[in-house]
């Protein structure tokens, strides 16, 4: 039995279409110019307030705003789940991988309340016995805590942590374990640029790749 914990927004699922669509409704309000889903893409990873603040940096909005604009995106974030989709073979491999015996939990800096909703949105919540969002803890991603606090409550066994980002590699090397990328989502560097123990593009390869990193 492996403890497998995975990102979410990036990793798991796509959900930079929603994502987006909340970022320029509040642009909007302000009559200001929407961003892109490439831009949202670059900006998703560190968790809301960062979001904020990279989205203010796109449209030189000033420091003044930030607490305005971070409290109608949180007002809007929850209900963000319509335009999102999980990646290729996500679920028949979540499936699978429950069916061989693994324990899996999630750890994301999306925060806990709009995880939630997405997970229940798209029938996933399911396949975790440990959910972690951005704001379950004092500290988020890249700190260590929130990851290992998810492995710890799925019991004994190997380790391996799934992520897409520069974030989730930094956060598996301080975790000290192993870290597989998921080359498809939102990392903003070459793969050779991430550390990692392994990396895969098709879900389909993820439990191979598991047995091959955990086996003796």
């Amino acid at each position: 039995m492996t403890r497998i914990v995975f990102d979410l927004d990036g990793t798991l699922i796509d959900s930079a279409p929603d994502i987006r669509g909340v970022a320029n409704a509040i642009l909007a309000e302000d009559g200001r110019p929407e961003v892109t889903l490439d831009q949202v893409r670059s900006f998703i990873g560190n968790g809301t307030q960062v979001f904020i603040q990279r989205l203010r940096a796109a449209q030189d909005i000033p420091d003044t705003a930030h607490d305005d604009m971070h409290a109608r995106y949180i007002e809007r974030y929850d209900l963000a789940v319509h335009l999102t989709v999980p990646y290729d073979d996500v679920i028949e491999t979540l499936t699978s991988l429950r069916a061989d015996g693994h324990v899996l939990g999630l750890c994301t800096n999306k925060p806990l309340q709009p995880t939630h909703s997405v997970l229940a949105h798209l029938r996933m919540a399911r396949f975790f016995d440990c959910v972690l969002g951005g704001d379950s803890m004092p500290v988020r991603k890249p700190e260590p805590a929130p990851l290992q606090a998810a492995f710890n409550a799925l019991g004994e066994g190997p380790m391996v942590y799934v992520g897409d980002s520069e974030v989730d590699a930094e956060t598996a090397q301080r975790a000290g374990v192993p870290f597989l990328l998921f080359t498809e989502g939102y990392r903003k560097t070459d793969v050779a640029q991430i550390p990692h123990t392994a990396a895969f593009h098709r879900f389909a390869d993820l439990p191979g790749l598991i047995a091959e990193v955990t086996a003796p």
